[in-house]
């Protein structure tokens, strides 16, 4: 009897072995960890309003240039000038209005040194030892040179000249009118309408400059 009672003891324990291990036995499908996606990481682009837009737009289309420095309205205009007499500089020198105000306040005897700047209007044309210079209201300097010595160049007319000396009023007689228009190359007939003295405005120069 007791035998019986034990073997079927141990078929029970052996039954409930068999269910525990059915019970514990894992799953044979193993739950797979989820598939991670691989994402490209992209910055996200700042938001631009229209005129931010615009602004890179036009920076992108446009060069940078350099441009050069503009040329200064202060920059010197070097002149070259011959010289005859004594040297003088060409810096300073009143313009031909200015020069003809001095002349209006001059007295007959008067004498005051400056230094002019004007065109050459007439050059005697034998020696070259006079010339007149173009003042305001075609009216006209006339130059001579200081102890007669020094001369300027007989096609020297029409050309820019600087002249330091002294200016003062002068009565040229009708002889020394004559003589001058003769010198001038003025025709006959010309010469034979001076009929009476000039004052003019006079010039004796120590030192001309004339434009190259």
């Amino acid at each position: 009897m007791k035998k019986l009672t034990f073997l079927a003891c141990s078929l029970f324990v052996l039954a409930a072995c068999n269910n525990t291990k059915k019970e514990v036995a894992p799953d044979n499908t193993l739950e797979k960890p989820a598939d991670t996606l691989k994402k490209d990481t992209v910055a996200a682009a700042p938001i631009q309003t229209p005129e931010e837009e615009a602004t890179v737009a036009t920076e992108a289309k446009v060069p940078d240039v350099k441009l050069a420095p503009a040329a200064t309205k202060d920059k010197e205009v070097k002149v070259a000038y011959a010289s005859f007499g004594s040297k003088i500089l060409a810096d300073k020198a009143l313009s031909k209005e200015d020069m003809m105000k001095k002349y209006a306040s001059l007295k007959k005897g008067d004498t005051v040194a400056v230094k002019f700047k004007s065109k050459i209007k007439d050059v005697c044309k034998k020696k070259g030892c006079w010339m007149s210079m173009e003042l305001p209201n075609s009216k006209e300097a006339f130059v001579r040179f200081k102890d007669y010595g020094f001369f300027v160049p007989l096609n020297a007319d029409k050309s820019d000249a600087i002249v330091s000396g002294k200016a003062f009023l002068d009565v040229i007689s009708v002889e020394e009118l004559k003589h001058y228009a003769k010198d001038g190359g003025k025709s006959q007939e010309e010469i034979d309408k001076i009929t009476a003295p000039k004052i003019t405005y006079a010039f004796t120069a120590d030192g001309v400059l004339i434009q190259e």
